[in-house]
């Protein structure tokens, strides 16, 4: 069920909230004064074609890059100017299109790491593993070396990881990449149940149609580093500038394609 963005952005309720920003490259306009709010048991989803400004936009919200204008905050706080592991203290978790495990560690020992690093003590660590790896449909992985996993088997650890500093919100860089359509339907179910029972807000990116149209609370279009528009799945499906510059080109995706 789509639900309607959670106030203005003047009314924080804990959002987490990208205010007007640009990010330049030697004077290459990767993002144009980009304006989002995602607020805790939202699903936003991040969509545009290649090269659209979507990858520089979460690097910003999460610390790789600071913009060259406007704001991001969390909860009211001005995160802007903070570095990545900082913004990963106030609770704002990732996961990266390019798979970031510890290959030589266990599928446990990768998540027993991560949430080491965010505070846990080792024994809680050990428990906290092996509850998310089970939480997200990794339990019977734990044992594997981590450098022999499929490609999606890898990035339900890697979400496990994220979950490990228990996020207010998380940020999902392609999780679908790698997966094959049976995959594809338990990672959905996933994501749309951990908004709801952990209430942390999510933001995720991914060229899978499909899967961004079921899952979706509200997407946000990117073009050329500027928004060119926001709203429902429906509404989006709608927008002629979306199907011109996006949509258009995932006629073969079912639910990607306008009617």
């Amino acid at each position: 069920m789509a639900v309607e963005p959670q106030g203005p952005l003047g009314d924080d309720g804990g959002a987490l909230s990208v205010q007007a920003v640009s990010m330049r490259f030697s004077g290459l306009h990767a993002l144009r004064e980009v304006t989002l709010r995602v607020g805790p048991g939202d699903i936003l989803g991040l969509i545009g074609p290649n090269g659209s400004g979507k990858t520089t936009l979460i690097n910003v919200v999460t610390g790789l890059l600071r913009p060259t204008g406007g704001r991001v905050r969390l909860a009211g706080t001005d995160i802007t100017s903070l570095p990545a592991h900082r913004i990963g203290r106030l609770g704002v978790a990732r996961t990266f299109q390019v798979v970031r495990l510890f290959r030589d560690l266990t599928v446990r020992e990768n998540v027993e790491v991560a949430a080491v690093a965010s505070g846990a003590p080792r024994h809680t660590a050990r428990r906290l593993a092996a509850e998310l790896l089970e939480e997200v449909g990794a339990g019977h992985l734990a044992r594997r070396f981590a450098g022999e996993l499929p490609y999606g088997h890898e990035r339900l650890v890697e979400i496990a990881r994220a979950l490990a500093s228990a996020p207010r919100f998380l940020v999902l860089d392609e999780p679908a990449a790698g997966m094959d359509e049976d995959e594809g339907e338990r990672l959905l179910e996933l994501l749309r149940r951990l908004p709801r029972e952990r209430g942390l807000g999510m933001v995720v990116v991914d060229h899978d149609m499909h899967l961004m149209m079921r899952l979706s609370h509200r997407l946000h279009v990117l073009a050329s580093g500027a928004t060119i528009g926001e709203g429902t799945p429906e509404e989006i499906r709608g927008m002629p500038a979306v199907v011109e510059a996006y949509l258009g080109s995932h006629r073969g995706d079912g639910d990607g394609a306008a009617a």
